[in-house]
């Protein structure tokens, strides 16, 4: 597994309410018919945001971002939202999950 965790601050002014709605296009337009996509979150902590892309594969993700060289409506949209200068991208391999869970 594969996972993409993405750290940025919105635009001063920015509607949190429009920009959630954005990222919701996003998801639904991108995201769900991406091969290989196991889960997108969105996080945030005060004017801190992060999303969060899990892939299957590293096959997968590179052929998201190969497709993502000519950005979608959807992904212009979400950008218009995004401060570029306090954004930071991280790729990850997933080396172990582990289950939490009850015996019983």
């Amino acid at each position: 597994m594969v996972v993409y965790f993405n750290t940025y601050k919105l635009i001063k002014g920015s509607s949190i309410t429009d920009f959630k709605k954005t990222v919701e296009r996003l998801v639904k337009d991108i995201f769900a018919n991406c091969k290989g996509v196991v889960s997108f979150k969105l996080l945030a902590d005060g004017d801190g945001w992060a999303d969060y892309t899990a892939w299957e594969t590293m096959d997968d993700y590179n052929a998201f971002i190969k497709a993502a060289e000519t950005p979608s409506e959807a992904a212009l949209a979400f950008y218009g939202f995004i401060n570029f200068s306090t954004c930071k991208s991280r790729v990850y391999t997933v080396e172990a999950d582990m289950e939490i869970g009850s015996d019983g």
